[in-house]
């Protein structure tokens, strides 16, 4: 295990469970014939509980008298309302996060930072937001770039890049924003920024492509609805991202683990000298990329959309490069015809917002925790509705909140709502907490569906690749889990059964597990950790193990044992 893996240190005043003596006896049971996983046992989610505790009003630290002004957080205030039916209701059109992933150097943060400008929003300021409301990271602080680029800061971050030999490299600026990134031309934290187009409004998460980072990027990519995977198409660039130790067949599996069931393969650098827009070069990266990427368990026909384009020069982002009308127009891509789609067209017309249940339990998993005239907890709306004024349970310390003020980021500043639906990034100010009671890996839930808080668990787990020097899991290895906004460190208890992935052949209660198997398996946490079952809750359910700063396999929560 290594430190690369982000293990945080264990949450204070955890409630004390009861443990058993022995870890949950769960029957052995075979994987159903489509892969799936087979029906969960029974799983408790604390409605008795909250239902027999009695519901007691909160007192609202600080709430000012009915009907005057509620003070809103201060990173920025959001503008101030003087009664609840006041409040405005959040922008109806859908919100996405996408996800920028890739080897190192591919060129996402470039891509991400011409995408602001070209979006229509270069009239305005790029501002930062401070430290303590970043999207949280599993290995080091990140920064988080919210707003947008107006002339005079595109200047300075051109000097800036030119200064460090750099020059190329100026719209990656936009999106690396401390100085460790812009030294090295490496994203390490994940910046942050947000654009709307007439249909949809996005969220950009601009994730690290060093592997030293991947926990970055899992924390990163386990928020997303979409991810573009960026390909260098320069010569030697691909083919160092895509074999083994590069970072672009570990981000494709960690994606789609983490719930992204849509991926464009943005092949990137076509105009560059040793490529200038062959299309024999095009074609060879999606002819060796398509297989790999059907075997992660995307669907060429329906999951994946290929395009290729120059995030520096911005061709085919919102321009088309074989529009002749265009300023990016170059006849050597004649053979990408206009009728194909630019990122923009993939984006607006062809990539789809994920299901999502209004209706069902609140679900918000917190990303961070900070005080800001009162606690403010930083998080994404997994499930349900979450109302200013409501009242919740966080768990796993089953502490009683109240929403005061629900604020959503959507690139122009902080603002409070009504409401936030799910699918939003949240800053929600509660009372009844303290700041070091609100942090990641917890959970936000309605007061009558509490999320399972879990020590063991079963669950269905397919091994990636294990490490030369562990090459077998048997019963007490140990790893790191990445679930939700969660890490903690894991124990394998017990081998329930193996399928062989090449010959399909099951093994029950077998004394080893190798690589290219999937298993059943008891796992025990550390520290109890807010979790739930696939079947009932994906967002909650799908995890990643990594080991010595390695991904070695992939799964989802069959069952649960509270």
């Amino acid at each position: 295990m290594s430190a690369d893996d982000g293990v945080p240190p264990p949450a204070p005043d955890y409630p004390q469970q009861q443990e058993e003596a022995q870890a949950p006896a769960w029957d052995a049971e075979a994987p159903a014939e489509n892969g799936e996983a087979p029906p969960n046992g029974t799983v408790g989610n604390g409605d008795d509980a909250a239902a027999d505790e009695e519901e007691e009003p909160l007192e609202d630290e600080g709430e000012e008298e009915e009907g005057e002004e509620e003070a809103g957080p201060a990173r920025p205030k959001p503008k101030k309302l003087n009664a609840k039916d006041q409040l405005p209701e959040p922008d109806s059109r859908p919100h996405l996060n996408i996800v920028f992933i890739g080897h190192v150097d591919a060129g996402k943060s470039t891509t991400c930072g011409n995408i602001l400008v070209l979006s229509g929003q270069v009239d305005q300021f790029m501002h930062f937001l401070s430290y303590r409301i970043l999207l949280f990271l599993c290995l080091s602080a990140c920064r988080v770039l919210s707003g947008q680029v107006d002339q005079r800061a595109m200047e300075k971050y051109e000097r800036e890049a030119k200064e460090k030999n750099r020059e190329s490299w100026f719209l990656a600026y936009i999106m690396d924003t401390n100085e460790e990134e812009r030294a090295k031309g490496k994203t390490v934290e994940v910046g942050r920024a947000h654009f709307t187009t007439q249909t949809k409004r996005y969220t950009i998460l601009d994730a690290p492509g060093h592997k030293s980072f991947v926990p970055n990027m899992i924390a990163g990519a386990s928020q997303a609805d979409i991810a573009v995977l960026i390909i260098s198409a320069r010569k030697n660039e691909f083919e160092a991202g895509f074999e083994r130790g590069g970072q672009t067949r570990e981000h494709a599996v960690l994606a789609k683990t983490l719930g992204v069931s849509q991926l464009i393969v943005a092949i990137n650098k076509m105009d560059d000298p040793s490529v200038e827009w062959r299309k024999e070069r095009y074609d060879e990266i999606e002819t060796k990329l398509t297989p790999y990427l059907k075997q992660c368990g995307y669907n060429p026909k329906s999951d994946i959309f290929f395009l290729p384009l120059s995030g520096l020069q911005g061709s085919n982002l919102m321009e088309h490069v074989s529009d002749p009308s265009s300023k990016i127009f170059d006849k050597r891509a004649a053979w990408y015809p206009k009728e194909k789609p630019t990122l923009f067209g993939l984006l607006d017309s062809h990539v789809q917002p994920p299901p999502r249940c209004e209706s069902s339990a609140v679900r918000v998993s917190i990303l961070d925790g900070y005080k800001d005239q009162g606690v403010v907890a930083m998080g994404k709306v997994e499930a349900g509705v979450v109302e200013s004024g409501g009242q919740y349970i966080l768990m796993p310390n089953k502490q009683k909140v109240k929403v005061v003020a629900v604020g959503i980021d959507d690139g122009e500043g902080e603002n409070e709502y009504k409401f936030a639906k799910v699918g939003e990034n949240v800053q929600l100010r509660v009372t009844g907490a303290e700041e070091e009671q609100v942090q990641k890996g917890f959970i936000l839930c309605g007061l009558n569906d509490l999320c399972p808080v879990v020590t063991y668990f079963k669950a269905q787990v397919v091994i990636v690749e294990l490490l030369p020097n562990r090459p077998v899991i048997t019963a007490g290895y140990s790893c790191v889990l990445h679930i939700h906004t969660a890490c903690e460190e894991v124990e394998i208890t017990k081998l329930l059964e193996m399928t062989d992935r090449a010959t399909r052949k099951n093994v029950k209660h077998p004394p080893f597990i190798k690589s290219n198997c999937m298993m059943q398996c008891v796992m025990k946490l550390a520290s109890p950790q807010c979790l739930e079952t696939y079947e009932k809750r994906p967002q909650l359910g799908r995890f990643t193990l990594r080991d010595e700063g390695k991904t070695i396999a992939i799964g989802k929560v069959i069952a649960v044992k509270e």
